[in-house]
Formats: structure tokens, sequence, C-alpha cells
């Protein structure tokens, strides 16, 4: 990886540590405690294996990625890492607004 390798990686990285530190420090939901939310989780990772595998195999790629602008890491199949992290902060970040925006509406009734 050279110093372009944070093009894809810097960021993956700082939306994973800022959705996690919005959670500790902000809203404090306690979603990470629950049960739900890590099924739910390994339910999105079964279905992002399987389209990010798709979309990004290497034999037939229909995503191209800059190998300048990731670390290399694949897996499973072809998958950078960095997806991994995007999607966790994606999906994570909905989840903390719909909790978030639950409880404040259920203290203003």
């Amino acid at each position: 990886m050279s110093l372009t390798g944070i093009g894809y990686t810097a960021p993956a990285l700082g939306a994973v540590v800022v959705v996690c530190a919005a959670e500790c420090a902000l809203l404090r939901t306690g979603l990470f405690r629950r049960p739900a939310y890590w099924l739910t989780m390994v339910i999105v990772l079964g279905f992002q294996i399987a389209v990010d595998g798709w979309l990004t195999k290497l034999d037939a790629p229909i995503v191209l990625y800059n190998p300048d602008h990731i670390l290399g890491l694949r897996f499973p199949w072809d998958i950078p890492v960095e997806d991994f992290l995007f999607g966790f902060a994606l999906v994570t970040s909905v989840l903390l607004s719909w909790e978030y925006a639950r409880r404040r509406q259920a203290v203003t009734r």
C-alpha cells in the first residue's frame, strides 16, 4: 500500500470511529448491547457478502477499485475489507438514528 492507500481505507475507518463515538458519547441508545442489533448485522453481512462478492469479483468485476486506494485485503472472495467497514457504519448509523428519534418521540408524548 502506498501513501495514497488511505484514499478509501481512512474514510472507512473514520466512519466506524465516528459512528461508535456518536453512540458511546452522544446518543447512548444501548444499541450495541442488544442481541437483536447483532443478529441484524449478521443478516446484513450475509446479504452484503452475496451482493458485494458478485459486484467485486476479480474475474468479472462490476465495481472497480484503484489498488492504490485500498489495503488490498479481500475477504471473502474478492471483497475489499473496507466495504465491510463502510457497511457497518452505514447500517449502524441508520439504526442509531431511528432509535434516537424513537426515544425522542416517546419523551415528547
